[in-house]
């Protein structure tokens, strides 16, 4: 999984195949980029040839060679063992709704051949998550404002079809309906389940949720500064003490420090922390990548604010020239949750982009990142101590 890779993406896609076949998947922090480790099968070889992944048969003296090195106490590597094959959850509209703005998490795990389910507000309603282990969030907005700004003929009608859903599930309005979900998707993942949320369905998850009980209209928000006095930040999962924009905004609060219209370009870079694979084995885990800058990318919500992060979050990836924060990491209950802010790591500023083809970007630093969380139910992991 380094730079000789052809195919770092697929390659994901072949320890979840292999792990669907009951093989163990070892995976190597820092070896080499963060390889998988799989006993040869002539089924494993066939299917890294047919997926255009790079793949090196080696011997068990080889073997023991490369795990010798690792466990060498002032080597920063590690082995995790990859045991089962996680169910993978997408909280989503149907693809033919978001067709010109596909999700990036949907997009990748197409790309890598991964299955998933597609669920959204009943399924979540009716306690289907408990079919999952890994639910993914894709860019909704949880406040119930469809996004506060809709130029698509396709958002125009999720909206509509959300109204409809919140009233024939008994709920006053969207708003009521989407706070019912966030606590749904927040008990599920206090349960032990895994969360991995992107771009607006971080950010308006947690102002959700802190805002239960505040007696906020996010729709008549004038922008006063007691508009945030109700809000809750004990029940919010990364955030506390930002602000909401008055309804007028494209933006929803001050936790998105970019601009929220996807036209935003740069030629910046976020960085990653290195961690050490030995203790702290859960961010290791969560930042294996063969790049350590990764350039930065749009979103509605393109970034988030340092200052507004909560201390028990641990940062994964940011900007620090900009205070800006791009990926964080954080428990809950038994459970884990990760937030990745912007929209697609390998997509073009403007609402009619349309959709990224990876096979143009087969060894994306950006995609890798959300890949590391696909996988990451299925390892041993121990407690870290940072």
């Amino acid at each position: 999984m380094d730079e000789s890779q052809r195919n770092h993406l697929k390659a994901y896609g072949l320890a979840y195949y292999a792990l669907k076949e009951g093989l163990p998947v070892d995976w190597l922090l820092n070896y080499r980029g963060g390889s998988f480790l799989v006993d040869y099968s002539a089924a494993i070889q066939s299917e890294c040839t047919v997926r255009g992944i790079s793949f090196t048969v080696i011997s068990t003296a080889e073997t023991n060679q490369i795990l010798n090195a690792i466990n060498h106490p002032e080597a920063n590597m590690n082995l995790v063992r990859l045991e089962t094959a996680p169910r993978i959850g997408v909280y989503s509209p149907k693809n033919e709704l978001i067709n010109d703005e596909t999700d990036a998490v949907i997009l990748v795990l197409d790309y890598a051949e991964i299955p998933y389910t597609i669920l959204y507000d009943e399924e979540v309603l009716k306690d289907e998550l408990v079919k999952y282990d890994w639910l993914h969030l894709h860019h909704e907005d949880f406040t119930g404002q469809h996004g506060r700004f809709m130029r698509r003929e396709s958002a125009v009608i999720q909206a509509k079809i959300q109204e409809e859903t919140a009233t024939r599930l008994g709920y006053k309005s969207v708003t009521e309906m989407k706070l019912a979900v966030a606590k749904r998707i927040k008990t599920f993942t206090a349960g032990g389940g895994y969360l991995f949320a992107m771009c607006s369905g971080a950010e308006t998850f947690d102002i959700a949720l802190a805002a239960e009980g505040s007696g906020i209209s996010f729709q008549d928000l004038l922008g006063e500064d007691d508009a945030s006095a109700g809000l809750d930040f004990s029940k919010s999962l990364a955030f506390e003490n930002f602000t909401l924009e008055p309804s007028s905004s494209r933006r929803f609060s001050n936790i998105n420090t970019g601009r929220p219209d996807f036209f935003q370009s740069s030629n910046d870079f976020f960085q990653l922390f290195k961690f050490s694979a030995k203790w702290d084995i859960v961010p290791s885990l969560l930042t294996q990548n063969h790049e350590y800058f990764i350039k930065e990318f749009s979103g509605q919500t393109t970034s988030f604010n340092a200052d507004v992060v909560k201390p028990e979050a641990l940062v994964l990836g940011e900007n620090k020239r900009v205070n800006n924060v791009r990926y964080i990491y954080g428990e809950l209950g038994r459970g884990h949750w990760t937030y990745y802010s912007g929209h697609d790591p390998e997509g073009t500023p403007g609402w009619r982009r349309g959709n990224t083809d990876l096979s143009m970007h087969p060894h994306s630093p950006g995609y890798r990142l959300i890949l590391n969380n696909v996988l990451f139910p299925s390892a041993k992991k121990k407690k870290q101590k940072t």
